[in-house]
């Protein structure tokens, strides 16, 4: 379970500095992320520790993410935010 003190450095990973990836992150940690199951939430919370330029490429459909958790999670998460 996330605890205040985790869920709040996951909404700071969430903070890319790419305006992309900050339109998708922040509206779907705000609220999509609490009903994630547990292992969905680590997975995302992995999918955070991603370098930005692939993160941008996957969720952009230039390329296609080789773990497939993180392509399921980013499927999701473009199926939930509308950009």
């Amino acid at each position: 379970m996330f605890d205040k003190k985790r869920y709040g450095r996951l909404k700071w990973a969430c903070r890319r500095g790419m305006l992309e990836l900050d339109v998708l992150f922040m509206p779907f940690v705000e609220s999509g992320f609490n009903e994630l199951s547990e292992l969905q939430q680590e997975v995302f919370e992995r999918l955070l520790t991603c370098d930005d330029p692939d993160l941008y490429a996957w969720f952009m459909g230039h390329q296609t993410c080789d773990n497939q958790e993180h392509r399921q999670m980013i499927q999701h998460i473009l199926s939930r935010v509308k950009v």
